[in-house]
């Protein structure tokens, strides 16, 4: 089975494509079938997952997957949330990962409450007008670290800290990272969810 994923991030798509394998789906980035990113312009990752799920659906015809994730950080509310993309560029920087991680330990210099979550949302709809949309979302709480550590990974997996491995995501081999991740999580939902509703075989009727 064929999905456009909803994303150009490359990083995304190879976390999700080695999450997915187990069921015979393959992924392809909308930008391979040259369709434009949808407008984001919800608060919150659901709205936004589901906004740019019907979109690639529309413009390719084809069953469509979309993410919807960022940090959450608790002392500040909960923020940057569905901006975190461009959280950099809030503080007089160029949006990219690099300076969203430099933008946010500046942030928290100073700050005693380091807790944080990744958040994940997934939608996956077999038509543009599916009105049974799947739903799935992950959560990895940990700490803000005080400064990068690790090298695998991307956005905020360097300073995301997580106790239980005394390590950040960004110093997890991919097969821990992707069993623990807010993503992995999320993907681990949905692959239950379209077991079960895509891909069940029907009882017998009689």
């Amino acid at each position: 089975m064929k999905l456009v994923l909803a994303s150009n991030n490359a990083g995304k798509l190879a976390e999700l494509q080695a999450l997915f394998a187990p069921l015979g789906v393959e992924l392809v980035r909308q930008s391979d079938l040259r369709i434009s990113e949808a407008p984001e312009p919800h608060r919150t990752f659901v709205e936004n997952a589901l906004a740019k799920a019907r979109h690639a659906a529309r413009e390719s015809g084809l069953p469509a997957l979309a993410d919807d994730a960022g940090l959450c950080v608790e002392a500040f509310g909960g923020l940057p949330g569905v901006d975190t993309a461009y959280y950099a560029t809030q503080f007089g920087y160029a949006k990219g990962d690099d300076n969203n991680v430099r933008a946010l330990l500046e942030q928290m210099a100073g700050q005693t409450d380091r807790r944080a979550a990744l958040v994940s949302t997934l939608v996956a709809l077999r038509s543009a007008d599916d009105p049974e949309p799947l739903v799935a979302t992950g959560r990895a709480p940990g700490l803000i670290a005080a400064q990068p550590m690790g090298d695998n990974g991307f956005g905020f997996d360097p300073v995301m800290y997580l106790p239980q491995f005394d390590k950040t995501f960004a110093q997890l081999p991919a097969d821990v990272k992707n069993a623990n991740s807010h993503r992995g999580k999320a993907a681990q939902q949905m692959l239950d969810l379209m077991r079960e509703r895509w891909f069940a075989v029907p009882p017998a009727y009689s």
